[in-house]
């Protein structure tokens, strides 16, 4: 009776082992173990944002406009490129609207910004986000003909007669400053809608106006395209410029801030100034106005 019993235990025996040796093949082998996989897929990139911006539908000479292959280009363009790469987390996508559909769609959250060279101003700056840092600078001078040396200043524009203005141009900004700080010698000029830098400028040429204010980048392209006989009687300022971003695009308008200090810190924008404008307009005014000067000789 004792042989059977210890027969039993034998096999009993052998299942542990035979069970053991199972279960450390599986573990070897990885297939039955509760450690969870130490490789894992690769994470993909994330796409970056796309972000939907306006820029001017009426091109602006050396700012932005369209090449020879119909494709953006100038200074505004290089700059937005630039900050791509700063910023590679965002991507962005252009439309072109006049300067009022760039208004009213930064607004109504259509664009999340304005690619276009903006004035500040206290009206503009409670409807939409400035950054800190301008992006460039508008240089403003006064066409006059040829044979008038009596309007180098805005000193000299009181009594005269200055082109119509849009009440929302940022010139007129100028003016409403100088006249503020100058009461009883105030500058007058009329309203316009709409007009263009060859209308006006055309103006001057028929003697129907004295002068007329106005970017010297645009003076330089109506005078070159219609052969008008004007002259640039005299620099006025450097005005800073910026984008103007809808009021929901805080933390965009935040990092495009940052970036705009570093492409001016590691002098970026002051390359891409000389390349599109001859002149660093980052430098002073006084520079700007020989470098002005130096290309009129």
């Amino acid at each position: 009776m004792k042989q059977p019993r210890i027969h039993l235990i034998l096999a009993v025996f052998l299942i542990i082992i035979l069970a053991g040796c199972a279960k450390a093949a599986t573990t070897k082998e990885g297939a039955a173990t509760n450690a969870p996989a130490t490789t894992t897929a690769p994470t993909a990139k994330a796409a970056p944002k796309v972000v939907k911006a306006a820029l001017n539908t009426v091109p602006v000479p050396l700012f932005s406009f369209l090449d020879e292959k119909n494709q953006p280009a100038g200074f505004i363009i290089d700059y937005l490129k630039e900050l791509e790469k700063k910023l590679p987390e965002y991507k962005f996508e252009y439309e072109s609207v006049d300067n009022e559909g760039q208004l009213i769609g930064t607004d109504t959250g259509k664009y999340a910004f304005a690619a276009n060279f903006w004035f500040k101003n206290p009206e503009r700056e409670k409807k939409y986000l400035y950054p800190q840092q301008e992006f460039g600078y508008s240089i403003t001078g006064l066409a006059v003909k040829p044979d008038r040396d009596d309007i180098k200043t805005l000193d000299d524009l009181v009594g005269k007669k200055l082109v119509p203005m849009s009440p929302v141009s940022g010139f007129r900004y100028i003016l409403k400053d100088y006249n503020l700080k100058h009461p009883g010698k105030e500058i007058k000029v009329e309203d316009v809608d709409k007009t263009t830098p060859a209308d006006d400028l055309k103006l001057v040429e028929s003697g129907k106006y004295d002068a007329h204010l106005l970017n010297i980048n645009h003076f330089e392209d109506a005078v070159k395209k219609l052969n008008l006989n004007l002259k640039i009687g005299g620099v006025i300022s450097k005005e800073p410029v910026y984008f103007i971003f809808n009021k929901n695009q805080t933390e965009l308008a935040q990092k495009v801030d940052a970036a705009t200090t570093e492409l001016i810190k590691d002098g970026s924008l002051s390359k891409l100034s000389e390349k599109w404008f001859k002149v660093d307009v980052f430098k002073s005014l006084e520079f700007v106005q020989q470098g002005y000067k130096f290309r009129k000789e």
